[in-house]
């Protein structure tokens, strides 16, 4: 089983739009996990049926005992993220307020707050369009942890692979370099970045590779719209070549990707002539990992 994350260091890079491509691409042979939890958007190319669902809990949350509470306000006095307030003489919690730090359980005299776990989103594992089974997320309004999240659905997904003997797992990643992103990373076999020629994708490209050096592992770069800007697509080449990454395409810019997006559909489902440029970057990643695994 090989582990293929694919990741960008900012949005807007094309990295889903791909990442559903190598889905559909994979077919049966894959596990597909949507890790970019706080603005998940695969489902809406790869229409998942939503077969199986589990809450989500992480952190800690206070509740307070309306019949032991004495309403003497303690607890609304030294709570610093304003999470407790007098609502009609009773005291309640904003949960969106809530820090989950536990002080106005220290210091209510009665008893009456208790800190209990907190729903943060729901784990779903459906099967999709492309004819292979997805472990996707759902984040609640306003919750942290993020990626703990991500490291359940990277879980549940390699459980699932080992069960069904799938041969690769493909992984939509979030953009940054944040928390889901290094939980992203985190046994992964090869990362595919998606970046495009501008500056400020550069820039993050090189902060998403200083992350990415830090895990060991060998990775793989397409330069998506690389027309646009010759000059930057060219800084990128060299600092690909200067980092031993593999340069694995450019991708000139078409609009056919956007139509592919507002039909809820993949690149290589379009009649475009990318369709070949599309199939040999699926090519080549895989015979990277078969050579990669040549040398375990």
């Amino acid at each position: 089983m090989n582990e293929i994350v694919i990741l960008s260091g900012k949005g807007g890079t094309g990295k889903t739009s791909l990442a559903a491509t190598l889905a559909v691409l994979a077919g049966d042979k894959a596990v597909i996990a949507d890790c970019d939890v706080d603005a998940a958007n695969l489902h809406l190319i790869l229409k998942p049926d939503y077969l199986k669902s589990s809450d989500f809990f992480s952190g800690v949350l206070a509740v307070i005992n309306q019949d032991v509470c004495i309403q003497c306000g303690r607890c609304a006095e030294i709570c610093r993220f304003q999470a407790i307030v007098n609502d009609k003489g009773k005291y309640k919690i904003i949960e969106l307020n809530c820090d989950g730090c536990g002080y106005c359980e220290k210091v209510c005299r009665v008893r009456a707050i208790a800190m209990h776990k907190r729903k943060s989103g729901m784990v779903f594992i459906s099967n999709t369009r492309a004819g292979n089974m997805m472990v996707h997320a759902r984040l609640g309004i306003g919750s942290e942890n993020s990626g703990k999240l991500v490291t359940k659905v990277k879980s549940d997904a390699r459980n699932l692979a080992i069960t069904l003997q799938k041969e690769y797992i493909i992984v939509d990643g979030s953009p940054g370099i944040g928390c889901p992103v290094v939980a992203s990373l985190a046994g992964a076999d090869y990362v595919l970045l998606v970046t495009e020629p501008t500056m400020s994708a550069l820039h993050d490209l090189e902060r998403m590779v200083l992350v990415m050096e830090k895990f060991r592992i060998r990775a793989g770069c397409i330069i998506n719209k690389s027309d646009l800007n010759e000059k930057v697509t060219q800084d990128i080449r060299n600092f690909l070549a200067a980092k031993n990454i593999d340069h694995l395409a450019d991708i000139p810019y078409d609009n056919t990707f956007t139509m592919a997006m507002i039909e809820g559909k993949t690149i290589v489902e379009m009649p475009t002539y990318l369709k070949s440029t599309v199939r040999d970057i699926w090519s080549g990643i895989k015979e990277k990992i078969k050579s990669l695994n040549s040398l375990l």
